[in-house]
């Protein structure tokens, strides 16, 4: 009984709180930041590719196309790498876009702004056929590089996202060139526009741009040891979970038989499954990433700001000739989380936490796997079901600014019973704390359930102004089931 009555209190307060405001104010800063980001539009991207290297650039640029709606695609360059020095592939980019063309009319039907096969092949360049430093230079310009300036220069604020599945050589040609021909106002502009977000280090060329290039937006494991890079997360084997929607048999029921010519064309893994989406995942537009602030987490993983020790064991030329040295500045890099996994329960209340937890800078990836995996699977049946034989997104929406200020252990409402989905289809409910995103990093535990579309917090003790992110994550009961997030960054001030 008295259970009871607490969740009529707490249903009440989260009702009166929708109204009231006097506790949930917005933060300035914070919201002008969240409001500039999802204001911005699509985000732009140019991939730099050494497709044929590995079958993963063709798995990642798969899943790139099934996107190429909500993210504005400007360039899909092919370029070199330590396991591809002196060969391009454009040709192949090409063959998957032809692919695409086929399906894209159905895809149309599920969300609109697939573009034409048409305008995405005339984005297609390449980069020289030459090695790292040896393709940067003077004369060494090229259509890829030429095409990176071109875009930069374009009348558009948005930030320019380069995502490099290989070597990195015809991003450095272009910034040799944009340094050695332009002044030092304009050039410090363009470079302001970039945000690269490269897998590991694949030529020599890599730590030449961040040695020379100091303010450059820069994410990357460094060197390539693979194995503790974040974006291998995408690939691993965990122990204790369920790894299914990675498996060869989940990829060939969900992505390659039975969905059409660009499912057809999806190849079989033969190192890693797709290491190379991580680059790009979080543009998504999902409720959850924000893109310009990697330390808050997402699909794509969660970075830090800093400048990584250097291990002086591994000084020197690697196993794969790129060389690894000492960073000489602060990059975005790899990040730890705690993360323990909700797991449903049979009878009672729907999800518990798991009785294991996990800690590592890959948990900052594969914690969110199962989501994007069936968002990609999803995707993949609108090339070939119709809209009411395929699922689609929830729409969370909150009651609430997805900003708010409280008093030092002060309680506070969280509400999503606006949330829909246009199929029809039931949703699910998840509140959480992501301690790692936010300033405050002791864990801010949901009072009562966590799993309804309202929640009831209450607020730490501080000394000193902190920052605290929740997510909510909706989750629908569609095949496969998709999830969409909002994130409320909670501001607790001192009494």
């Amino acid at each position: 009984m008295i259970k009871k009555l607490s969740s009529i209190v707490i249903i009440s307060i989260l009702m009166l709180g929708s109204c009231a405001r006097n506790f949930l104010s917005e933060s300035p800063n914070s919201s002008n930041l969240r409001q500039q980001d999802e204001s911005s539009g699509k985000h732009r991207l140019i991939v730099l590719t050494d497709i044929e290297a590995d079958p993963d650039d063709t798995q990642s640029l798969v899943r790139l196309l099934l996107y190429s709606n909500v993210i504005d695609i400007k360039g899909l360059i092919a370029t070199t790498s330590c396991w591809q020095k002196t060969r391009v592939a454009p040709e192949s980019i090409k063959k998957l876009i032809q692919a695409y063309g086929k399906v894209q009319p159905n895809l149309n039907k599920h969300e609109a702004g697939y573009p034409e096969a048409s305008d995405l092949l005339r984005l297609v360049k390449q980069g020289l056929p030459k090695y790292g430093m040896l393709g940067v230079g003077d004369g060494r310009d090229s259509e890829g590089s030429d095409w990176i300036i071109k875009v930069l220069e374009e009348n558009d604020e948005r930030p320019l996202w380069i995502s490099v599945w290989g070597g990195v050589n015809t991003l450095a040609q272009a910034l040799y060139k944009i340094k050695n021909t332009k002044s030092g106002e304009e050039t410090k502009r363009l470079i302001g526009k970039l945000r690269v977000y490269t897998i590991s280090d694949q030529d020599d060329s890599g730590i030449w741009i961040r040695e020379n290039f100091p303010d450059l937006f820069y994410i990357v494991s460094p060197g390539d040891d693979y194995g503790s890079a974040t974006w291998s997360a995408i690939n691993t084997y965990v122990q204790g979970i369920n790894n299914d929607e990675i498996s060869n048999s989940w990829i060939a029921q969900n992505i390659q038989q039975g969905h059409g010519p660009l499912g057809a064309s999806y190849p079989d893994v033969a190192w890693g499954m797709e290491g190379d989406t991580p680059s790009w995942l979080s543009l998504i537009p999902n409720g959850l990433s924000v893109p310009e602030h990697p330390d808050w987490g997402g699909w794509g993983g969660r970075y830090e700001l800093y400048k990584p020790e250097f291990d002086k064991k591994r000084e020197g030329s690697t196993g794969s000739g790129v060389p690894y040295e000492p960073e000489t500045r602060k990059i975005w890099t790899n990040a730890i989380d705690r993360y323990t996994p909700y797991i449903q329960n049979e009878y009672g209340r729907t999800v518990r936490k798991d009785t294991v937890s996990f800690t590592g800078n890959k948990v900052t990836l594969w914690r969110w796997r199962d989501d994007f995996q069936s968002d990609f699977a999803a995707r993949m049946d609108w090339c070939v079901k119709s809209y009411e034989e395929a699922n689609h997104p929830p729409v969370p929406v909150l009651g609430h600014s997805e900003n708010i200020t409280v008093k030092s252990g002060e309680g506070f409402g969280l509400d999503a019973s606006g949330s829909y989905d246009n199929d029809g289809d039931n949703l699910s409910f998840l509140w959480f704390h992501y301690p790692e995103a936010g300033s405050y990093k002791k864990l801010i535990n949901v009072d009562g359930a966590e799993n309804t579309h309202g929640a009831w917090v209450r607020a730490p003790e501080v000394e000193k102004k902190e920052t605290a992110h929740f997510i909510l994550k909706v989750t629908d009961k569609g095949s496969p089931p998709l999830s969409r997030y909002k994130r409320v960054i909670v501001t607790i001030v001192p009494k």
